[in-house]
């Protein structure tokens, strides 16, 4: 390509054009690592289309000089925005830009060589003609609604003319992205080429100028005004059953936008920003945001390691041990699985299987990944193993007698982790010859939806063996937490409080699925008794043991359960009786819960979060919000427990402490540690 003289230098852009008259745009955001649209790109973008409205080249073609396209907006520039007509403003420019894109007078390709979400989406939108390469590792799509917004540069426009309303509103309203084969199909797309064919095919389809690409008629109809009312009520009864309109408003308004005004004309782009701006203002986004920033930390905490691990041995086939193996294999690590026998493991490699044929439809990757994960009876794989993780039952003589035997057999530079969840590492540790290997990894069930695990510090732990359990977490592309051993370490730590007082309100004869309602209209993905079945009553009850003082104590509703052996959804019975992933939830019409049943569960949790704070378990209080987001599922759009309790007010927050300490007992009693956050 030849540069014209008269296409200056930018700081995040280049400018070139050929001897054909194409000019060739190409975004390189300067001082990143991947491309997202800022204040001052966009400020750049402003000036490069003057340049191209006065000086009209034969083509424009927009493409990245990063492996990704255009990550979206610099969302930390969400966060300095002080009003909604600030907002408003900045959300009217960007769309203006993306306008002029649109109307200028020669033909715009988008050459997508990578991820294209958000505002970058939207940007290739903007464009006539869109060519992306056709690899499974990409991905398109509208992710603004998990940060509490929705599209805001034309994006509920465009998308809507573009794929007709149905499958661009399924995108905006469920954040989901596609890979490029969908994307054809949807018509976000024109062409899928090879990454060698991505200048080419772009060049040729600005030269040849076919016609662009529009929804057909049967997605006019559905775009029809009478017909727009109907579909709008069906998509509002979806988006109930996983939001509550009071907890995330963005799907609601974005679906609000589309029945108003069929994604057509300017009123439509103005109608737009204002819903954005409103949007970005409310306390759902601006705590999305912060749980996105804390996602972020949570990430750049596993550094690299010089040499990262590519064989895992996992001792343990049960539910926990199985799925962890097939978590890793799918993340391409060759692992073994040990159990007492083949009849352990078995169960386990076939869950495996059912799990990557959902996972992997095509079959050769899924052979592939499969035949990275080995039934390992004997035991073989420990000396070969990097990362050696037991997950057997919560027996302390138990882990004693197998660290014994794995020990002596491990490489000397091999992690030795363990997966309990309410044993401390010390007392694990007790007999090794080499107490400092010993870490612990602190998986969630379930493993393949749950993002978190906890790395666990013993007294005697290595910093380069913790290190290396962060580094693990991140390299399986989980999200790693340190925290200090300590009973119940931190995310069950501060479930305790919290399922303890939903087991004693069962107890109480409230309903269970009252109880699980209160906390769900809170913002609880699940309720405590649906989640005390997921966790496994087995789990809860080892756990417990360490917030009731005494067997006697435990409530019969538990107990009972327990000794019979109804651990939950793992044995199909539990305090619900259970049909696959569903519980049977019993009517609960003309029963009502007691009014301060909601601050009975929540505030337990909040101030036991408190404690693990005072006590230094985290090291810090966002890292606790995180680990609680992350690993517990506590409502994102409240932020965190210790977040929540800032936003709620500390003062109200404990005069409510003292009432439920009047009403129901001293289990109420506020942390020490509260006088931190004043």
């Amino acid at each position: 390509m030849q540069a014209s003289s008269s296409d200056r230098p930018f700081r995040h852009w280049t400018l070139s054009r050929d001897n054909e008259g194409i000019a060739w745009l190409s975004i390189d955001k300067a001082g990143a690592s991947v491309n997202s649209l800022s204040r001052e790109v966009l400020e750049e973008f402003d000036s490069i289309l003057a340049q191209l409205e006065r000086d009209a080249p034969k083509a424009v073609i927009v493409s990245s000089a990063k492996s990704g396209f255009i990550a979206g907006a610099d969302i930390k520039e969400f966060v300095s925005l002080n009003s909604k007509e600030e907002a408003f403003q900045m959300i009217r420019a960007g769309q203006g830009l993306m306008d002029r894109l649109a109307n200028l007078k020669c033909p715009t390709v988008a050459a997508i060589n990578g991820f294209a979400l958000g505002g970058g989406l939207e940007v290739a939108l903007a464009c006539r003609y869109r060519v992306c390469v056709d690899d499974a590792s990409i991905t398109l799509g509208f992710p603004e609604v998990q940060l509490g917004v929705h599209p805001g540069l034309g994006g509920t426009v465009r998308s809507v003319q573009l794929a007709g309303p149905l499958a661009a509103m399924d995108l905006m309203l469920t954040g989901k992205s596609v890979r490029p084969k969908q994307a054809l199909k949807l018509g976000l797309v024109d062409r899928l080429v090879s990454r060698d064919q991505l200048v080419p095919v772009a060049r040729q389809l600005a030269l040849q100028q076919p016609a662009p690409r529009s929804a057909g008629f049967k997605n006019r109809l559905l775009n029809w005004a009478p017909v727009r009312a109907v579909i709008a009520g069906q998509m509002r009864t979806q988006v109930a059953k996983r939001a509550k309109p009071a907890h995330y408003p963005a799907p609601y308004a974005l679906i609000e936008l589309w029945q108003r005004y069929g994604a057509q004309g300017p009123k439509a782009m103005e109608a737009e920003a204002r819903s954005m701006a409103q949007l970005l203002m409310t306390p759902t986004s601006r705590n999305l945001v912060r749980v996105f920033f804390l996602q972020e930390r949570l990430k750049a905490g596993g550094k690299q390691v010089d040499a990262p691990a590519q064989h895992v041995h996992v001792v343990g086939a049960g539910v926990m041990g199985g799925d962890i193996a097939s978590w890793c294999a799918a993340r391409g690590l060759t692992v073994t699985l040990q159990d007492r026998g083949e009849e352990y493991v078995a169960p386990a490699l076939a869950r495996a299987r059912a799990f990557f044929e959902k996972r992997y439809p095509d079959a050769t990757k899924r052979e592939a990944v499969l035949s990275r994960l080995q039934g390992d009876v004997a035991g073989h794989g420990v000396v070969k193993a990097d990362v050696v993780i037991e997950a057997i039952f919560e027996n302390l003589e138990a882990k004693r007698e197998l660290y014994a035997r794995l020990e002596p057999q491990l490489k000397p530079n091999a992690v030795l982790a363990t997966n309990t969840s309410s044993i401390v590492l010390e007392q694990l540790a007790e007999k090794l010859a080499n107490p400092s290997r010993l870490i612990g990894l602190h998986f969630f069930n379930p493993v393949a939806r749950m993002p978190l695990i906890e790395v666990i510090r013993g007294q005697n732990s290595d910093d380069s063996m913790v290190q290396r359990g962060q580094a693990f977490a991140r390299q399986i592309d989980k999200l790693a937490i340190p925290c200090r051993s300590s009973p119940g370490f931190l995310v069950n730590r501060v479930l305790m409080p919290y399922l303890s007082e939903a087991i004693r309100a069962a107890e109480e004869g409230v309903p269970l699925a009252l109880i699980d309602r209160a906390a769900e209209d809170f913002g609880m993905p699940m309720g405590p008794i649906e989640l005390a079945d997921v966790v496994g009553l087995d789990v809860v009850m080892s756990v417990g043991r360490v917030f009731f003082k005494s067997e006697a104590e435990v409530p019969s509703v538990l107990s009972t359960r327990h000794a019979q052996k109804r651990f939950g959804k793992k044995t199909g019975q539990g305090f619900y009786t259970w049909h696959g992933d569903k519980p049977e939830k019993p009517p609960t019409e003309g029963r009502q819960a007691p009014d301060d049943l909601q601050d009975r569960l929540m505030l337990p949790l909040v101030n036991e979060a408190v404690a693990v704070l005072r006590e230094a378990i985290v090291e810090d209080a966002d890292l606790i919000d995180a680990g609680v987001i992350f690993g517990a599922g506590f409502a994102p759009f409240r932020g965190g427990p210790i977040h929540y309790a800032r936003t709620r007010g500390i003062d109200a927050v404990l005069a409510r402490l003292e009432e439920l300490r009047s009403a129901h007992g001293e289990r109420f009693a506020p942390d020490a540690g509260w006088q931190l956050l004043r």
